[in-house]
């Protein structure tokens, strides 16, 4: 159904540290059954360093290329509240292991049958409170081997114009996070739960208005005005696929 609309969809690991189906496999069968590029997240939350290269090399094996590093969320907050994380490395470090996968070798450097072709990506914050420790520390995953990154939900365009400019240095792809805001009930956990997401009294009051319709219109608001700036965006939909259809239907 998004086939044709979007160029990848994103397969979070076990999002927000409740239990999901690996996001490997389930990329392997959507790139299999619907020839449609995926993008697999991988988090330092539930694996040391021998099994994060052992789900590394297993993915390239099937094939799924491109992924996401990401910290992940405490398991404290999940399904799984009791579970202990790992956390024996940092998004940095983890960077830093997928591309010396790509450069033929593992952690210990020994030689592998076979170089890994990880497109690697992370995560960033337009909004962050404090920008300039957020810049240095996507500067780091850049060296280490990052090739492109993905940001958080942002609903500031000027927020994000000036992020752009302070990172084009870098001069890799950034993919603008677009989170459309379904209920009142929505935006203001959002506003008020979600560290580095804030939304304006005035989305907040179109929303309270029109509820799910004031979103769809917010985001495809913003959608046009980032085609201009930015290299793409990637829309969140929480659970209602039809939604990214809803938001880019014709623009894209």
């Amino acid at each position: 159904m998004l086939a044709g609309s979007v160029d990848a969809v994103n397969i979070a690991d076990s999002p927000m540290a409740n239990m999901k189906m690996s996001p490997i496999a389930l990329c392997h069968l959507i790139q299999e059954n619907i020839n449609l590029e995926t993008i697999f997240h991988l988090t330092c939350r539930d694996r040391n360093i021998i099994g994060l290269q052992s789900e590394l090399l297993g993915a390239a094996a099937l094939g799924v290329q491109n992924l996401l590093i990401l910290t992940g969320d405490d398991p404290k907050n999940g399904d799984h509240h009791n579970v202990k994380g790992v956390f024996e490395l940092d998004s940095v470090g983890l960077v830093k292991i997928a591309a010396t996968l790509n450069r033929g070798y593992d952690y210990m450097n020994n030689p592998l049958n076979e170089a890994a072709n990880f497109f690697i990506g992370v995560a960033v914050n337009p909004a962050a409170k404090d920008l300039d420790k957020e810049i240095e520390k996507f500067e780091k995953k850049i060296k280490a081997g990052a090739c492109f990154a993905q940001t958080q939900p942002v609903y500031d365009l000027d927020k994000i114009s000036k992020f752009l400019e302070r990172t084009r240095q870098f001069n890799i792809p950034i993919l603008i996070g677009l989170l459309p805001i379904k209920s009142s009930k929505m935006a203001r956990y959002l506003d008020e739960k979600v560290p580095g997401i804030s939304i304006s009294k005035e989305i907040q009051d179109r929303i309270k208005l029109k509820g799910r319709e004031a979103g769809i219109e917010i985001a495809r608001e913003m959608l046009i005005e980032l085609k201009k700036i930015a290299d793409g965006v990637h829309i969140m939909p929480i659970g209602d696929s039809n939604l990214v259809l809803e938001v880019v239907d014709g623009i894209i």
